[in-house]
């Protein structure tokens, strides 16, 4: 059902030996399984925490449990650690966790919905910021509103041309142009302000 590398095992000893908790184990769990924002999520876990529907996967030193309504969504997955200067990475790779992406028979609204759910929003929330699709209109624009950290910032015009609208347009054929149609001058966190670096007569 899936695979836990020797590399991720020995990251997990460690984690668990600095718990100093005997008998302690690692459980996984996705979120939102089948939807564009599905996830993969981690926890130390005591056998009295266990719901007892849990798949169960002995290593060597500890138990790694799947939750288990998330069992049927991790067909296929691995885990690995790639280790680092700084520490390293652990990496989860579960392609079914999405669930099927909208194929070419699926209207263009959804394909535009998914990926914004699926690639855009999740690189954006690591500045805060998110997108909603308004609209997609027949020509094929698609008309977007910016929040959080992307309302009012100074680099969103960058980060729609450069970011947003060449993802949709790869993705989705249909698109011709993604346009912004936020009023910036109320945005109340962004993550860069347009005054950033000028003086105060500037």
């Amino acid at each position: 059902m899936i695979e836990i590398s020797e590399r991720a095992q020995q990251h997990f000893r460690r984690l668990l030996a600095q718990q100093g908790n005997e008998g302690m184990g690692i459980r996984l769990h996705v979120t939102a399984p089948g939807t564009a924002a599905a996830n993969c999520e981690l926890e130390f876990c005591e056998p009295a925490e266990l719901a007892g529907n849990e798949w169960t996967i002995e290593c060597a030193g500890f138990d790694f449990h799947v939750e288990g309504g998330s069992a049927p969504w991790l067909d296929g997955a691995s885990i690995d650690f790639e280790p680092s200067a700084t520490g390293g990475l652990l990496n989860i790779r579960a392609p079914k966790i999405k669930g099927d992406v909208p194929g070419l028979e699926a209207g263009v609204i959804e394909r535009v919905r998914y990926v914004l759910d699926a690639e855009v929003n999740p690189r954006l929330a690591s500045h805060g910021g998110r997108v909603t699709l308004l609209e997609v209109d027949a020509e094929g624009v698609v008309l977007l509103q910016f929040g959080g950290g992307c309302h009012g910032c100074g680099m969103v015009d960058v980060t729609l041309k450069q970011g947003v609208e060449k993802t949709l347009r790869e993705r989705v054929p249909e698109v011709t142009a993604v346009r912004d149609a936020t009023d910036h001058s109320g945005g109340k966190q962004p993550y860069y302000s347009k005054h950033e670096g000028k003086s105060a007569l500037g």
